[in-house]
């Protein structure tokens, strides 16, 4: 649930993955990817 309220975030521009706590940073990308946006898993 956290990791696709980050992706969200990150999505809007409010935070970048260098902002994601490091235990869920792996979960927010894998939801990126799946989201098409990998360009925004890069730290």
């Amino acid at each position: 649930m956290m990791a696709v309220i980050y992706a969200t975030l990150i999505i809007k521009g409010k935070k970048s993955i260098n902002d994601v706590p490091e235990k869920i940073r792996e979960q927010v990308k894998t939801v990126l990817i799946d989201l098409e946006l990998p360009e925004l898993t890069r730290e």
